[in-house]
């Protein structure tokens, strides 16, 4: 993830249109590359992007996607549980309730059986 791809992020954050970042966010995931740098970067950006929502708004973010979209999120998610920090386990959980009811087992399954990582 480049500086103009990070830069673009932060403006729409700013200017509040948090659903387009979303997308953004979790388009191209690193996952088939070895490089861990890259892993993290992307990482911490989907992160930052999940904890700048209100949670009245993460419900309609998770039913924009499909089912492979749910099933990346659920990557991310477990992903940000493996390495907490301020607060983002309680908002992490609030996004996983949420794909879960989207995704159902089946999504924690793929995820949790995957070779492939974020």
């Amino acid at each position: 993830m480049g500086a103009d791809y990070r830069a673009l992020l932060n403006e729409l954050q700013c200017t509040g249109e948090m659903m387009t970042a979303f997308h953004i966010a979790l388009r191209n995931p690193p996952i088939n590359t070895k490089n861990p740098a890259i892993k993290e970067r992307a990482q911490a950006v989907v992160l930052r992007v999940l904890t700048s929502f209100r949670s009245a708004e993460i419900e309609t973010a998770v039913k924009s996607l499909d089912r492979n979209g749910v099933d990346l999120l659920m990557k991310y998610i477990y992903r940000g549980f493996e390495k907490p920090s301020d607060n983002s386990s309680a908002i992490l959980l609030q996004w996983h309730e949420k794909a879960y009811a989207a995704g159902g087992l089946g999504s924690i399954v793929r995820v949790l059986t995957a070779r492939k990582t974020v």
